[in-house]
């Protein structure tokens, strides 16, 4: 009896370290990359529409990536991104999904 404890004690604690690597693994970053196209207001509003970032939060990251290129905009699982992206790329933005 108590080597069929210590066996499920062990299977449950190998169980939880590879649910800590595969929750490490499904941290994506959604770069929003600057254009010449798009202007700062349509930016802010899909910003503050789609990754829910107050007005502050939209006009730094437009400000970013208008200076430096390019800008974080969210972050997290590679599915919770991909629709926001491709809502974004369907409205004319210019993003990436990256690791």
């Amino acid at each position: 009896m108590n080597g069929n404890h210590a066996m499920t004690k062990e299977k449950t604690h190998q169980d939880s370290k590879e649910e800590d690597v595969g929750l490490l693994d499904d941290i994506y970053t959604l770069l929003l990359i600057n254009d010449d196209f798009n202007t700062f207001e349509f930016v802010i509003e899909t910003l503050m529409e789609l990754c829910h970032h107050t007005y502050e939060q939209a006009f730094q990251c437009a400000f970013i990536t208008h200076n430096y290129g390019k800008c974080d905009v969210m972050h997290g699982a590679y599915s919770e991104l991909e629709p926001i992206a491709n809502t974004m790329l369907n409205r004319g933005l210019t993003v990436k999904i990256v690791l």
